[in-house]
């Protein structure tokens, strides 16, 4: 069994760390609030952290497509003391600073400097036909953004994944309905979403992406012998945990004074 208190007091301390990254020079708070719960069940209860952190050969692989979300992941990392507290306030501060608005490979954890929307599926790609060819047993997943299903290059990518039958590679879906500064049905729509992966030849799961617990249903769930490529479509919400932010077009990116990031920290709820 999770520890569902346990998780959802990490995933409060990474809001935290995340509020606190948004004093130096701002960062995509909204976006990021959206996926913290998916990104701590992940690493906490999916995937080889360790093995991950030392990059070890047959390690379990996570790319972040929505790499404007990163400072969930820096401050997951901060959280389980990959990095050091210093980390947060080093983010965007300096020319030379390897913390900054997206991923760099630099940093533990981060497999491939990503943040041009609809790249990061391509790689996913290509590591899971790999790993199946040499018959790697370890995980290969990626998390993307809704808005940037619109990327013509998303569908050509599920299509090269279902071809090659990778029940190895796991697309997540950031459903969080916003898609920069507009919602993703005021755009281009992509609903009926989940009849589009099925009819791509995916196996397809719903679940509420901020629960600790459908997630943890859900990825016990999986199925990974029957030769396709799995798609979790996560319903959530973006700006999770303040009020004052949660889908509000104007709240993607957040640039806080420290007094201002002190009413948010006061406004900050747990989520679970």
């Amino acid at each position: 069994m999770i520890d569902i208190e346990a998780l959802t007091g990490i995933a409060f301390n990474v809001r935290k760390n995340v509020i606190k990254m948004s004093t130096n020079g701002g960062c995509f708070v909204g976006s990021a609030f959206s996926c913290i719960e998916l990104i701590v069940f992940l690493y906490e209860c999916y995937l080889d952290l360790p093995k991950i952190v030392q990059k070890e050969k047959r390690r379990d692989i996570l790319l972040l497509s929505k790499g404007h979300a990163v400072s969930a992941i820096y401050g997951y990392l901060v959280e389980k003391e990959v990095l050091p507290l210093s980390a947060l306030d080093d983010h965007n501060t300096r020319i030379d600073s390897d913390i900054y608005l997206h991923p760099n490979q630099k940093i533990p954890c981060i497999e491939f400097s990503s943040g041009s929307l609809g790249h990061m599926l391509s790689v996913a790609v290509g590591a899971a036909i790999f790993r199946k060819r040499n018959k790697i047993p370890a995980k290969n997943i990626v998390i993307l953004g809704d808005g940037e299903l619109n990327e013509g290059s998303v569908w050509e990518s599920v299509l090269v994944a279902s071809s090659n039958e990778l029940d190895n590679l796991i697309m997540i879906v950031d459903r969080n309905n916003y898609q920069a500064n507009f919602r993703t049905e005021d755009l281009i729509m992509l609903e009926p979403l989940a009849s589009k992966f099925s009819s791509f030849g995916c196996d397809v799961y719903e679940v509420n992406g901020h629960s600790f617990y459908e997630l943890d249903g859900c990825f016990s769930s999986l199925l990974h012998n029957n030769d396709k490529p799995i798609v979790i479509i996560a319903n959530t919400v973006r700006g999770k945990g303040i009020p004052e932010i949660e889908e509000k077009w104007d709240k993607w990116f957040l640039e806080v004074t420290e007094e201002e990031a002190d009413v948010f920290l006061k406004k900050l709820y747990k989520c679970a």
